[in-house]
C-alpha cells in the first residue's frame, strides 16, 4: 500500500443520509449560532435544553469533530462549528425550497378532481356527495364524467380520472376498490303493461326470455342482470343512459331492470310499478375504484371518506 493510501483512510461507504445530520439537528445548530445560547435555541425549536444538549453530541459523534463550546455565559461555536454552520445553512435553504415547490404541486393536485362514474351512481348518488365536498373544499374544481363501467376504468387508466365509482359484478382489470354502498335491481314497467296486474311474482326464467328495454353492453346494471339470469333475450330496445331508459319504460314502451334508487320518485307517483321476481337475486355492491398502487390522495381521498359516511 502507497503512503497516499494510508492518508487517505478507509473509504466512506454507505448511504449520505447516514453520514449527513438530519434537518433538525441543522435547524437547531443554526439556531444557535444566532442566538448565542443553546437554551434559547431549544425554546425556540420548542424542545427541553437537554434534549438539544444531547442532540448537538449526537452531531458532534456523528460528524467527529466539536461544534459548540458551552460555558456559563452562554454557547459559542467552534471553528469546525463555523465552517459546518455555513454548510448546515445551504442545506436547510434547499429544504426550504424543496418544501415551498412541493407544496405547490400538492395546491395544484388540490385544485381540481376529476371523477368518472356509472351512470346510476353519477346521477343518483354523486350530486349529493359532490355538495359535501364542496362545503370542506370551496376551491377544488370538480369535472365529472358519466359513463358505463368499461369507460370508467377507460378514464382511470389512462389518466383521465382521479377518482372513479362503478356498479358492475367485478373489479375491472388494473383498478384497486372498495365497496361504499348496496343496491338492488327491480323490475319497473308502465301501469298500463300486462306484468302491472300480476298477481304472482315473476319467475325468473320468464324474465330472461323476454325482450327488454336494456342499458348498452358494459353497463354495471346489464352485466349484474345477465349474470343473475344466465343470459338475456335481445334487447327490445337498447340505450345509453338510466334516464333514458326510465322514459321509455314510462312511455308504455315495455319493462326494464333498473336500480331501486332511480325509481323512487316514479314509483311513488305510479308512473312506474315494481313487479316481484322469484328465483333470482338481483343485488350488487357500488363501488369506488383507482389504478392499482394509487391509493386516493388530496380530494379524492376525501370525496372517497364522504361517499362512506
Amino acid at each position: 500500500m502507497s503512503n497516499a493510501d494510508e492518508q487517505a483512510g478507509p473509504a466512506v461507504t454507505g448511504s449520505v443520509a447516514h453520514r449527513v445530520p438530519d434537518l433538525g439537528a441543522l435547524e437547531l445548530l443554526l439556531a444557535v449560532a444566532r442566538l448565542g445560547s443553546l437554551g434559547g435555541a431549544a425554546r425556540e425549536l420548542g424542545i427541553t435544553q437537554p434534549a438539544a444538549s444531547s442532540r448537538i453530541r449526537s452531531m458532534e459523534r456523528q460528524l467527529g469533530v466539536a461544534l459548540v463550546d458551552r460555558s456559563p455565559r452562554g454557547s459559542r461555536l467552534t471553528d469546525a462549528g463555523a465552517l459546518v454552520t455555513d454548510w448546515a445553512r445551504r442545506i436547510v435553504e434547499a429544504a426550504e425550497a424543496f418544501d415551498v415547490g412541493a407544496q405547490a404541486l400538492r395546491d395544484r393536485r388540490d385544485s381540481r378532481l376529476r371523477v368518472a362514474a356509472s351512470m346510476t351512481i353519477a346521477e343518483y348518488l354523486l350530486p349529493g356527495w359532490l355538495l359535501a365536498l364542496r362545503a370542506q373544499r370551496p376551491d377544488t374544481a370538480v369535472s365529472l364524467h358519466a359513463g358505463n363501467s368499461t369507460v370508467v376504468a377507460e378514464r382511470l387508466l389512462s389518466d383521465e380520472a382521479d377518482l372513479g365509482f362503478v356498479e358492475g359484478l367485478s373489479v375491472p382489470a388494473g383498478l384497486d376498490s372498495a365497496v361504499i354502498a348496496h343496491d338492488r335491481l327491480i323490475v319497473v314497467t308502465a301501469p298500463g303493461h300486462a306484468w302491472a296486474r300480476r298477481r304472482r311474482s315473476l319467475a325468473a326464467e320468464e324474465l330472461a326470455t323476454t325482450p327488454l328495454i336494456l342499458r348498452e353492453k358494459g353497463s354495471g346494471t346489464r352485466q349484474v342482470l345477465d349474470a343473475a339470469l344466465g343470459g338475456l333475450a335481445r334487447p327490445l330496445i337498447e340505450l345509453s343512459s338510466t334516464t333514458a331508459v326510465k322514459a321509455a319504460v314510462v312511455s308504455g314502451a315495455g319493462p326494464a331492470v333498473l336500480s331501486e334508487l332511480a325509481v323512487g320518485e316514479e314509483l311513488a307517483m305510479r308512473r312506474l310499478v315494481s313487479v316481484p321476481v322469484e328465483g333470482v337475486a338481483l343485488a350488487r355492491d357500488l363501488r369506488a375504484v383507482w389504478p392499482t398502487g394509487h391509493r386516493p390522495t388530496g380530494p379524492a381521498r376525501d370525496l372517497l371518506s364522504l361517499t362512506r359516511g
